[in-house]
């Protein structure tokens, strides 16, 4: 079985954190290494529980080391997200299916937040949510400033998010408000029927939300009995991935002031309409 295991290390003398981990735990330098690269292993600097990367490091006595080890989550292999836009002080982003938005204690290897600090080698900030399985536009932050201000688009609900989803049945929806709470907090979604298959008995449908609870749009469709295809939570597996697409984004920006909107590239787009 896979090994699964977390370290709780406090320093005695100065060391290499690479030494001091494989010494606590038995494992292979090379096994730390790699999981120090992926994000498994925690520092605390200044205060702050960091990940600590640099397996040559050499902590002082005293230091609280914390090794978060998953043979399993180690061993998953990143998507390939594409860069959209290069906006300076933030980047635009395709968030493939199955990649993370960020990581956990266990790695981050596979989030997108760090396919993009390792691609453009800026400093990253996570300013929305996209679910794992879901695929589409996701902004991050290059500053701190920026992601405040970014975030507060969404929180503020000054950003308009556009989505398509393929699901189960003859949906025929027309601007329907489904206004479900999720979790006990007010959600808002608008659903208007793009297509009809009725001899696959599916519907592409488009979602605009004024809310962003989690899984809000899953929740919401299967709750009108129309569950995306795909959605191994709300529906049931399917040999394709969850058909849902954050497909645009339209806001005023508020570092520049200018109106920017976001689509997916046609090449992209897996939920367009096929002519």
């Amino acid at each position: 079985m896979p090994i699964r295991s977390t370290t709780d290390l406090k320093i005695e003398h100065p060391q290499l954190a690479v030494d001091a981990l494989s010494d606590a735990t038995g494992l292979p330098k090379q096994r730390i290494k790699d999981a120090m690269a992926k994000g498994a292993c925690w520092w605390t600097q200044k205060g702050k529980q960091i990940r600590l990367r640099k397996a040559k490091r050499e902590v002082r006595a005293g230091t609280r080391l914390q090794l978060f080890y998953d043979e399993s989550v180690l061993a998953r292999k990143p998507e390939s997200a594409e860069l959209i836009a290069d906006m300076g002080r933030y980047s635009v982003w395709f968030k493939p299916h199955g990649m993370l938005a960020q990581g956990s204690q266990w790695g981050d290897h596979c989030s997108l937040l760090r396919w993009v600090e390792v691609e453009l080698k800026r400093d990253c900030f996570l300013v929305h949510r996209l679910d794992a399985d879901a695929a589409g536009l996701m902004l991050i932050a290059h500053d701190s400033k920026a992601a405040g201000a970014l975030s507060q688009c969404f929180s503020g609900r000054t950003i308009t998010k556009h989505y398509r989803a393929c699901v189960t049945g003859c949906l025929n929806a027309s601007g329907q408000l489904i206004d479900a709470p999720v979790e006990g907090k007010s959600a808002i979604s608008h659903v208007t029927t793009l297509v009809c298959d009725e001899v696959h008995q599916s519907s592409l449908v488009h979602v605009s939300i004024e809310t962003g609870r989690k899984h809000q749009i899953r929740r919401h469709l299967a709750g009108i009995g129309h569950p995306i295809i795909g959605d191994r939570i709300y529906g049931r597996p399917a040999d394709v991935p969850l058909q849902l697409l954050a497909c645009s984004l339209e806001f005023d920006c508020p570092l520049t002031g200018r109106l920017v909107k976001l689509k997916v590239p046609e090449r992209l787009d897996m939920l367009g309409i096929k002519n």
